[in-house]
C-alpha cells in the first residue's frame, strides 16, 4: 500500500472514529448536552484524535528506521569480497545496487523475466527507462537489487497492516473511554495545544539547523583560510580551478561587504522617501476611492520576480542611464563619453529601490492607520493643520513599526542576487563611485557555489563563511531596530 493510500485510509477510520464518537456521546447524554462534561464535538475529535495520531507517529518511526535496517541486511548479503573493500568503493557499490533496484521496479514482468533468462541487457532496459549505470551490474548487484525490492515491499506491507490495526485499535479505545464526566475538551485542548509548540519549534530548529551547518562549514573555512584575512581583506581573487587541483587564493571580505552596503543604501535612498510619501498620502489624504485603486496597483510591484526587474535593468535603465551621461558630457564638455557604466551602482540601487517601494509603503501604510482614531482628532481640535497632525503626531506614534517595516525593507535589500547580478556586475571592486560596478555578498555565494569544484575547498567552503557574515550583519540589524522600537514605544504609550 502506498503512503498516500494509507494516510487516505487513515483520515477515512479518523472521520468515522468523529462521527461515532459524537454518536456515543449524543447517547450518552440523553438528548441533554447539558449533561456531558465537553461539548459533543470534543469527544467526537477525541476519538478522531486517538483513531489517527498514533497511527501517524508509527509511519513516521517506520518510514525514518526501516530504511537503515533494510540497508545493513542488503549490505550484509554482498560477497565478502565486496564487504572488505574500502567504505567509499562500499557505498559506491551500494549505490549501485539502489539504482538498479529502482530501475527494475520500473521494468515489466515480461522485461524482468528476460533479464533473468539472461536475454536482455539489464544496462540498457534502465538507460531506456532514465536509469543510467556508469557499469554494467554484475549478479550479486542484480540479486541484492531483488533482495531490497523484496524487503522494501514486506516492509511497507508490514507497516501498512500495523498502522491500520493501531488505528482501529486507538479507535476503539477513544471510543470506549466517552462518558458523561470525560473532560474530552481539556484533552483536545492539550493536544492542540502540543500540535502548535511543535509548529513553533519547527521554526525555531529550522533557523537552529541553518545557523549551525553553516558554523560547521565556515569553521572548516577558518581552519584553512585566518579569519583575519577573511574578515579584514580587500582583495577578493578566489583563483577558481578545477576539481582535484590545488590552489589557494584571496578572500577579502571588504569588497563585498562594501558593495552590499553601498548597493542597499542606494536602493533605499530611493524606497525609503517614495515609499514612505506614498504610504501617507494614501492612509491620510486620498479617499477611499483612490486608496481603494492606488494602494493595489502599487504592490502589483511586490508581485513582480526579481529576474524581470533584472532584466528591466540589463535592457532598459542601464542603457538610459549610460546614454543620458553621455548627453550630459556632450553638453558640458562636447566629447560625449558616458561617464556612468550601464551596469553600476546606482542602475542596480535604482531598479531594487524600484522593486523596495511597495514593501516599504504598504508596511507602512497599515502602520499609519493603525494609529488611533482619537490622536487624530484630538491633533486637529486643538488647531493643528493635517500636515502638522502628520508630522507631529501620526509619525512619531508609528515610528516603531515604520523602523521595523525599514527593517524588513533593509534586509530583502541586503539580500537581493538577481537584479546585482544583472544590474551591477560580478566583480568586487573596492571603490566608492556609484556610477562604476560593484558586487555583493549574496552574488558571490552563488558563484562560489557553482561550477566544477571539490565541496572540501576553500573556493567553496567561502560560500558558508560568507553566508554566516551576511546572517550576522542582519542579526545587528534586528538587535538595533529592536532598541529603537524600545525607546520610541515607552516615550509614546
Amino acid at each position: 500500500m502506498s503512503i498516500s493510500l494509507l494516510l487516505l485510509c487513515l483520515s477515512v477510520i479518523g472521520a468515522l472514529a468523529f462521527v461515532l464518537g459524537r454518536a456515543r456521546a449524543a447517547v450518552l447524554s440523553g438528548g441533554r448536552s447539558s449533561s456531558m462534561h465537553s461539548r459533543l464535538g470534543y469527544h467526537g475529535a477525541y476519538a478522531a484524535i486517538w483513531a489517527v495520531l498514533p497511527a501517524l507517529a508509527l509511519v513516521c518511526v517506520w518510514l525514518i528506521v526501516s530504511p537503515e535496517i533494510i540497508d545493513r541486511l542488503v549490505v550484509k548479503s554482498f560477497p565478502e569480497e565486496v564487504k572488505s573493500l574500502p567504505p567509499a568503493e562500499l557505498n559506491l557499490s551500494y549505490g549501485m545496487v539502489r539504482s538498479i533496484a529502482r530501475g527494475m521496479r520500473l521494468l515489466g514482468s515480461g522485461e524482468l523475466a528476460e533479464v533473468a533468462g539472461g536475454t536482455a541487457d539489464l544496462q540498457l532496459l534502465l538507460a531506456q527507462k532514465g536509469v543510467p549505470l556508469a557499469v554494467r551490474p554484475t549478479g550479486y548487484m542484480i540479486d541484492a537489487a531483488d533482495r531490497y525490492n523484496d524487503m522494501r515491499e514486506v516492509s511497507r506491507i508490514v507497516m501498512s497492516v500495523a498502522a491500520l490495526v493501531i488505528s482501529l485499535l486507538c479507535a476503539a479505545y477513544g471510543l470506549r473511554v466517552i462518558a458523561p464526566r470525560f473532560r474530552a475538551r481539556n484533552r483536545v485542548e492539550q493536544v492542540i495545544l502540543g500540535a502548535l509548540i511543535v509548529a513553533s519549534s519547527i521554526a525555531v530548529l529550522t533557523t537552529v539547523g541553518i545557523v549551525v551547518s553553516m558554523l560547521s562549514e565556515a569553521a572548516r573555512f577558518f581552519s584553512v583560510v585566518p579569519a583575519g584575512e577573511f574578515f579584514f581583506g580587500t582583495v577578493w581573487d578566489p583563483r577558481f580551478a578545477a576539481a582535484g587541483a590545488q590552489t589557494s587564493g584571496t578572500f577579502g571580505l571588504i569588497p563585498l561587504l562594501a558593495g552590499t552596503i553601498y548597493i542597499g543604501f542606494v536602493a533605499m535612498l530611493f524606497a525609503v522617501p517614495i515609499g514612505l510619501f506614498a504610504a501617507i498620502y494614501m492612509a491620510e489624504y486620498a479617499s477611499a476611492r483612490v486608496r481603494a485603486i492606488a494602494k493595489p496597483m502599487l504592490e502589483v510591484l511586490a508581485g513582480i520576480p526579481t529576474i524581470v526587474y533584472g532584466f528591466f535593468a540589463l535592457v532598459t535603465v542601464g542603457p538610459f542611464l549610460r546614454d543620458l551621461s553621455a548627453d550630459i558630457d556632450g553638453l558640458l564638455t562636447g566629447s560625449y563619453t558616458s561617464f556612468i557604466e550601464a551596469q553600476s551602482v546606482l542602475t542596480a540601487g535604482f531598479v531594487m529601490g524600484v522593486m523596495l517601494i511597495p514593501y516599504v509603503s504598504s508596511l507602512s501604510d497599515d502602520i499609519i492607520m493603525a494609529v488611533p482614531r482619537s490622536l487624530r482628532d484630538g491633533s486637529l481640535g486643538l488647531g493643528a493643520t493635517r500636515s502638522e497632525t502628520v508630522k507631529r503626531v501620526l509619525l512619531p506614534a508609528a515610528l516603531p513599526g515604520i523602523v521595523g517595516a525599514l527593517l524588513m525593507t533593509a534586509s530583502r535589500a541586503i539580500g537581493e542576487t538577481m537584479i546585482v547580478v544583472l544590474a551591477a556586475g560580478v566583480a568586487a571592486r573596492m571603490q566608492f563611485d556609484p556610477f562604476e560596478p560593484m558586487t555583493t555578498v549574496t552574488v558571490k555565494i552563488v558563484n562560489q557555489l557553482t561550477g566544477d569544484l571539490e565541496f572540501t575547498s576553500p573556493q567553496t567552503l567561502v560560500a558558508f563563511a560568507l553566508g554566516i557574515t551576511l546572517f550576522c550583519l542582519t542579526l545587528c540589524l534586528n538587535v538595533y531596530a529592536l532598541c529603537i522600537v524600545r525607546r520610541y514605544r515607552e516615550q509614546y504609550e
